[in-house]
C-alpha cells in the first residue's frame, strides 16, 4: 500500500514518534509517506532526524518529509493527524496562572474549566483553518484524526463547522481499563471486557466482565481500596466510584477539575490528591511536566536520536487508536475502540449534538458506533453539565462573542463552585487580553476588555495554588532518573 499521512503539530516529538512507529508496525504500511508540519522548523528538524534514523535502522522504504508549509504537507494526504497546542507553553501558563488569581486551582486545565475553555478559544479558529486546507488540498474524503485537547470542543468544531470527516482520539479509556485489570488480578488485559461510554475525560465503565464474569461496584471498590498504590493515588476516583457506582476513565487530577466538589476549597484539595506524580492532582501539574519534558528533550536530544536506531518491535505497538484505525480502514481487519464522534443517538440520555466518547468498530466501511447506550443518571447529569459548557464555548469561539464566552466560563462546574459572576467577568477579560495574539475572533472585543480592567474593583491575589511544585532543572531530572534506574 502507498498513501500519505500528514501530521500537524509534529513538533510534539515524543507523541509523533509513537504514532510513527505504531503505524509502521502494520506490514502493509511500510511504503507510505509521512508529511510532518509544524510552526517550529527547529522542532520539525529534530523529529525528522529521529524518524529518518528509524527508517534507516529498519531498512524501510518509508518516506518522511518536513515543512512549515501546512498546505504542502496536506497535498494528497489520505489521513491527517493533529496534535497541536496553539499558543504553546506560554499561553498554557496563563491558563493556569490567571485563574489561580481568582481562586481556581487546576491540575491540567486543557478540557473544560477556565483554562480548557480558553484553550478551546485558541484552538478552534486554527482547527477550522486546518479543515479548510484539508478540503482544498488533501485527498478527497480525507479523514481527520484529532488528538489535540480540548478534545470535545475541537472535534465539535471540525465536524459542525469544518465539514471534514473527523474522529477524536484519546487514551484515557485504555489506561483506566489497565488499572481495573490490575486491581482485579487479571493475568493479562485481554481477560477484561468492558463497555465504557460518556464524553471525553468523563467516560464511565458501565459494564465490566472479567473472564466473562460481571464485576459489580462493591467488588471493584474493595479491589481499589486494597491496592497499595491506587488506593493512595486515586482517592478521588474511588470516592466517585463509591457514590456513582461506576469507575471514571480519567486520572485523579483530571477528574478533580471537571466536578464542582473536590477542588473548590484549598484546604480540601490536599485531602483528595496525591503528590507522587503530577497526574494525581498537583496544581498546574501538567504544565510543570510539559515544561520539564520540553527542556529534557532539548538537552538530551542525542540520546533520543541514538535510541531511534533500535529495530521496531511490533510487540511493543502501543494502544493508541490511530494505527489500529488506519489498519482496519485499509486492510479490513476489524478494530474495536472508543471514539469521539457526534452523538446522533449513540447515547440515549445525552444531547444529540454533543461529542461523545463511546465504543465502535472500524472496518473498510468506516467507524461504526454501537448505539442505544444509556448512562447511569448521575453520570449523564455530570456529562451534560460539561456538554453545556462545551457547546457555549464552541459557539463563542466561532462567533467571537465575549459575553457568551463569559457565560460558558460561568457555567463551568468548578468555576461556578469557586467564583462569583463579577470575578468570572474580570477573569475572562484578563485572559482574553493576555492571549490576544492567539484570539483573532475577539480582536474587536479586546479594547473594551482592556478598558474594563483599568476600572475593575474585583480583588485578586497572587497565589501558587494548594499543591504547586517548581519546575525541576535538568540536573535534578538526571539525578532522579539515575536514582530510579539504580533502584530497579
Amino acid at each position: 500500500m502507498s498513501f500519505k499521512i500528514a501530521i500537524i503539530g509534529a513538533g510534539s516529538v515524543g507523541f509523533t514518534k509513537k504514532l510513527f512507529t505504531d503505524i509502521l508496525c502494520v506490514p502493509e504500511f511500510q511504503d507510505i509517506e509521512f508529511a510532518l508540519t509544524d510552526l517550529s522548523d527547529h522542532n520539525l528538524q529534530m523529529i525528522k532526524a529521529i524518524l529518518d534514523r528509524i527508517v534507516e535502522a529498519n531498512r524501510l522504504p518509508t518516506r518522511v518529509t518536513a515543512t512549515t508549509d501546512r498546505r504542502k504537507a496536506l497535498e494528497g494526504a489520505r489521513y491527517v493527524i493533529s496534535c497541536v497546542r496553539v499558543g504553546g507553553l506560554e499561553a498554557y501558563a496563563d491558563d493556569i496562572r490567571i485563574p489561580l488569581k481568582y481562586g481556581i486551582d487546576q491540575c491540567v486545565g486543557d478540557t473544560i474549566c477556565a483554562g480548557g475553555i480558553l484553550y478551546g478559544q485558541r484552538n478552534i479558529p486554527v482547527i477550522l483553518d486546518f479543515c479548510k486546507d484539508i478540503r482544498e488540498f488533501a485527498e478527497p474524503g480525507a479523514k481527520f484524526l484529532n488528538y489535540a485537547n480540548p478534545m470535545a470542543m475541537n472535534t465539535w468544531a471540525a465536524i459542525e463547522y469544518g465539514k471534514v470527516d473527523t474522529v477524536g482520539l484519546c487514551h484515557g479509556v485504555q489506561h483506566g481499563a489497565e488499572q481495573i485489570a490490575e486491581v482485579l488480578g487479571a493475568k493479562s488485559h485481554s481477560e477484561l471486557d468492558y463497555i465504557c461510554s460518556g464524553i471525553n475525560h468523563q467516560t464511565w465503565f458501565i459494564d465490566l466482565r472479567l473472564n466473562g464474569r460481571r464485576i459489580g461496584k462493591d467488588e471493584l471498590v474493595a479491589a481499589f481500596e486494597a491496592h497499595p498504590v491506587y488506593s493512595q493515588q486515586e482517592k478521588l476516583r474511588i470516592d466517585v466510584l463509591k457514590r456513582f457506582g461506576v469507575y471514571s476513565t480519567e486520572s485523579n487530577g483530571h477528574l478533580s477539575e471537571y466536578l464542582p466538589w473536590y477542588r473548590k476549597r484549598p484546604d480540601e484539595i490536599t485531602r483528595w490528591i496525591d503528590m507522587s506524580d503530577w497526574i494525581h492532582g498537583e496544581t498546574g501539574g501538567y504544565l510543570r511536566y510539559s515544561t520539564e519534558t520540553r527542556n529534557w528533550f532539548e538537552t538530551e536530544f542525542p540520546q533520543f536520536l541514538e535510541a531511534a536506531s533500535k529495530p521496531i518491535d511490533p510487540a511493543k505497538r502501543s494502544n493508541e487508536h490511530a494505527s489500529h484505525i488506519l489498519e482496519a480502514l485499509e486492510t479490513n481487519r476489524v478494530y474495536r475502540g472508543h471514539f469521539n464522534v457526534k452523538n446522533n443517538g449513540v447515547i440515549t440520555n445525552l444531547p444529540q449534538d454533543a461529542i461523545i466518547e463511546s465504543p465502535g468498530f472500524v472496518d473498510r466501511f468506516g467507524i461504526n458506533m454501537t448505539s442505544g447506550i444509556t448512562l447511569p443518571e448521575a453520570c449523564a447529569a455530570t456529562c451534560i453539565s460539561s456538554i453545556n459548557v462545551q457547546r457555549m464555548s464552541v459557539h463563542a469561539a466561532i462567533s467571537g462573542d465575549i459575553d457568551l464566552l463569559k457565560l460558558a466560563v460561568l457555567h463551568d462546574p468548578l468555576v461556578g463552585a469557586v467564583s462569583t459572576p463579577e470575578e468570572v467577568w474580570q477573569m475572562v477579560d484578563e485572559m482574553v487580553v493576555a492571549q490576544a495574539r492567539w484570539l483573532p475572533q475577539y480582536a474587536d472585543a479586546i479594547p473594551a476588555a482592556k478598558e474594563r480592567l483599568t476600572k475593575s474593583k474585583v480583588r485578586t491575589r497572587e497565589w501558587a495554588g494548594a499543591a504547586r511544585r517548581d519546575v525541576r532543572s535538568i540536573e535534578e531530572l538526571r539525578a532522579e532518573k539515575a536514582a530510579l534506574k539504580q533502584a530497579v
